[in-house]
C-alpha cells in the first residue's frame, strides 16, 4: 500500500467513526465492559469512562478518588498539571489550604488564567507558572510526600469525562521524593525545559517488589530508553498513543514488526492526520494499525513490552516531548500492572476502526 492511500484510509476512517460512534459515546456504556478501576497494596489504577454514567453527570469519575486522597492528606499537597478546570480539584485544594496543608501548583503559562486556577490564587494558595513558549505538560500530584498521582489525565472536564485516559496512584515515599524534587527544580528553581538540570539515566525504585524506572523530560533521554525497550521486546509490542511522531520510536517499531514480533497499535484519529504522524507509515509497512473510536481524544500515552512491561506518563511520542516540554514518565515492571493497560488497550481496539 503507498504512503497516500494508507493517509487516505486512516483519513476515511477518521471520518466514519466519528460521524457514526459520536452516538455511542453519548449513550450509557455497557456495565459489563472492563472494570474501570484496578487495585493493589501498592497502586491503584484508574481509566475515564467516556459515555458512562459518569460521563454524563460530570462526577465520580478518576478526579474524585484524587479529590478524595487530596482531602486525607495531612501535610502537603504538590500539582504540576498543564490545566486544571475540575471543580473537584479546585474545592479539594483550597480545602487542603484552609486546613493549614502545604499546597503548590505549578501549572502552564497558558492556561493560569482560568477562573479555577485563579480562585487558587485568590485562596492564598502559592503559583507558579513556566512561563516559557514550550509547555509545562505534567500531570502530577504528590501527597504528603508519600504518594503520586501520575498518568495521561489532565485535571479537565475533557481529560476526566470525555478523552480516554489513565490515572495511577502509586503509594512509595522513595518515589514522591524523586517527583517532589522535580517539583521543586521548577517552582523553587524557576527551572523549565531547557534549564532542567541534566540527567543521563532514569532513576529506579522498588516498590512493592516492583521494578520502576522514573524519567522526566527534556533532563534524561527518555526517547533513547524507549527505543531501547522496544529493540529488547521478546514477543510483543502495544502502543495506545495520542500520537506518534518521535522517528526513533517508530523506527524502533517497525524493526521489530519486521522481526516478526507482534506489534499492535491504537492511535487518536485527529491526530493520525497531523504532519509528522508516523502512523501512515505503520500502517504502509503492514503493522496492525487501528484508530480510536472516541468523537473526542484517545489521550493515552501507553507502551506495553512483553505483556509484562508499562509505559506510562504525560509523555507524548513526539519530538517536542523529548526536546522542550516538561514531563514526566514511568516504566513499570508488572505483569499484573501491564495486564491492566492491555485490557483497556483491547477494549478501546474493539470500538476503534
Amino acid at each position: 500500500m503507498s504512503r497516500q492511500r494508507a493517509s487516505k484510509v486512516i483519513l476515511l476512517l477518521t471520518l466514519f467513526y466519528i460521524g457514526n460512534l459520536a452516538l455511542q459515546f453519548l449513550a450509557p456504556s455497557d456495565p459489563a465492559i472492563a472494570p474501570r478501576t484496578a487495585a493493589s497494596t501498592w497502586y491503584s489504577l484508574y481509566f475515564t469512562n467516556p459515555g458512562g454514567a459518569a460521563a454524563s453527570s460530570l462526577r465520580g469519575g478518576p478526579d474524585a478518588m484524587l479529590a478524595a486522597a487530596i482531602d486525607a492528606a495531612s501535610e502537603s499537597v504538590d500539582v504540576a498539571a498543564q490545566q486544571i478546570n475540575l471543580w473537584s480539584i479546585r474545592d479539594a485544594l483550597i480545602e487542603a489550604h484552609q486546613r493549614g496543608l502545604r499546597v503548590r501548583v505549578v501549572t502552564e503559562t497558558d492556561y493560569a488564567n482560568g477562573p479555577e486556577i485563579q480562585a487558587l490564587v485568590l485562596a492564598g494558595i502559592s503559583l507558579r507558572e513556566d512561563e516559557r513558549s514550550p509547555l509545562m505538560h505534567n500531570k502530577f500530584v504528590v501527597i504528603d510526600e508519600e504518594e503520586v498521582w501520575t498518568g495521561s489525565m489532565n485535571l479537565t472536564v475533557n481529560g476526566a469525562y470525555r478523552n480516554n485516559n489513565n490515572l495511577l496512584r502509586i503509594r512509595s515515599t522513595q518515589l514522591a521524593g524523586l517527583y517532589t524534587n522535580e517539583f521543586e527544580e521548577m517552582f523553587v528553581e524557576d527551572r523549565f525545559g531547557a534549564l532542567s538540570w541534566p540527567e543521563i539515566s532514569p532513576s529506579t525504585v522498588e516498590v512493592g517488589g516492583t521494578q520502576i524506572e522514573v524519567l522526566f523530560s527534556p533532563d534524561t533521554r527518555v526517547g533513547e530508553r524507549i527505543t531501547a525497550l522496544l529493540l529488547g521486546a521478546e514477543k510483543s509490542i502495544y502502543v495506545m498513543a495520542f500520537n506518534l511522531t518521535l522517528d526513533p520510536i517508530a523506527d524502533a517499531i517497525l524493526r521489530r514488526a519486521g522481526e516478526g514480533i507482534d506489534v499492535q497499535g491504537l492511535f487518536d484519529a485527529g491526530q493520525s492526520q497531523n504532519q509528522g504522524s508516523d502512523v501512515a507509515r505503520l500502517a504502509e509497512a503492514g503493522v496492525d494499525i487501528m484508530l480510536d473510536g472516541n468523537p473526542r481524544k484517545m489521550h493515552h500515552k501507553v507502551i506495553i513490552v512483553d505483556e509484562r512491561i508499562v509505559i506510562t506518563g504525560s509523555y507524548n511520542f513526539s519530538r517536542n516531548a523529548e526536546e522542550k516540554n516538561d514531563e514526566n514518565v514511568l516504566i513499570i515492571y508488572s505483569p499484573q500492572l501491564a495486564g491492566q493497560y492491555l485490557q483497556e488497550f483491547l477494549r478501546l481496539r474493539e470500538i476503534g476502526s
